[in-house]
């Protein structure tokens, strides 16, 4: 598969955080094929005492994604997706669907006659490929002084491939999810931490930044098809004066231009703002390469859409999508 996100084991992780049942769409036609993982999700309230549906994108990124096209029949593969995504969700009573597109492989694009297409924020990455010295030349020069500062007071760091348990990362990460109240949402449990290991062990690294021996710092990257993802990571605050997620993200820069990869994905902030303080933490080790993110939303079933925001006496016109599901502030 392209990359890991498109992996069936990683969409399976997510069917408990998103309280549905990851299912594959595969469209096959003489213009191409065309690959669409999501999780269906059971809508609380029934209309006329029937139980529908809607689909979202697994935790990070995804949406339809072709794998096939011949020549110039793209656009006519896209269509003919449409409309028998469209039988597909009419016989499944799907109502509506919230997709969050791969910034690396802007499949948005492809899809934009299909759903309506957003722009949400710019994500940051470490272009491993082009530079002999990636440290040097995508790092900020602040980022490098607190690297420096932090190796001369004694901070070391490990770099483990395929871990065999997340034991250690948990305590780390929870701590971290306690420190800054942290929605539901990203409180990951045991059951998730043990299907990682389990199913997606081996695409997985452990960065570890050390001070007199004691882990202050651990990251969790995907590593794929020559990508490496950031995905959790903690710290213990009482550290932060050593900088240990700038030595990891150093480490991790280094390990992954050594084994050969081109490129170290960030994600972006926690809002749309480019002033977004998260956004510009990230942009200190990635100065040079950035993606866009970009969601697509699609009501396929527009009476029974209007039924539900009706029902939950939801306000469609506040920005949240699906509407009806606002009050449970499901995350983008």
């Amino acid at each position: 598969m392209i990359d890991i996100y498109f992996e069936p084991d990683y969409g399976r992780l997510y069917e408990k955080v998103e309280n549905g049942t990851f299912e594959i769409f595969d469209f096959e036609h003489t213009f191409g094929k065309i690959q669409h993982m999501y999780i269906k999700r059971k809508i609380p309230e029934q209309i006329d005492a029937r139980d529908y549906y809607d689909i979202v994108t697994p935790y990070g990124y995804g949406g339809p994604v072709i794998l096939e096209s011949h020549g110039e029949y793209r656009e006519e593969l896209v269509r003919e997706f449409h409309k028998a995504f469209a039988r597909h969700c009419a016989h499944q009573r799907i109502v509506s669907e919230f997709i969050r597109f791969h910034p690396l492989l802007d499949n948005a694009k492809d899809f934009q006659e299909v759903y309506d297409v957003h722009f949400m924020r710019p994500t940051v990455g470490t272009n491993l490929l082009a530079h002999n010295d990636p440290v040097n030349v995508e790092l900020s020069k602040s980022a490098r002084k607190n690297i420096r500062r932090a190796l001369r007071e004694g901070v070391k760091y490990r770099v483990n491939e395929n871990p065999d348990n997340l034991e250690t990362f948990k305590q780390v990460y929870y701590t971290t999810m306690n420190r800054k109240n942290a929605d539901a949402y990203y409180y990951f449990n045991d059951e998730y931490f043990d299907a990682l290991i389990n199913t997606l062990g081996n695409y997985l690294i452990v960065t570890e930044a050390l001070y007199k021996g004691k882990i202050i710092g651990m990251m969790l990257t995907f590593k794929y098809n020559k990508i490496l993802h950031t995905h959790l990571s903690g710290t213990y605050e009482e550290y932060h004066h050593l900088y240990p997620v700038y030595v990891m993200q150093y480490a991790i820069t280094r390990w992954g231009k050594e084994k050969g990869y081109h490129l170290l994905h960030g994600g972006g902030g926690l809002t749309n703002s480019l002033d977004d303080s998260l956004y510009l933490f990230k942009k200190q080790f990635g100065k040079h390469e950035s993606s866009g993110f970009q969601v697509g939303k699609k009501v396929w079933n527009s009476e029974i859409y209007s039924a539900l925001c009706k029902f939950t006496d939801a306000n469609s016109d506040d920005g949240f999508f699906p509407a009806y599901r606002a009050k449970d502030s499901c995350k983008v």
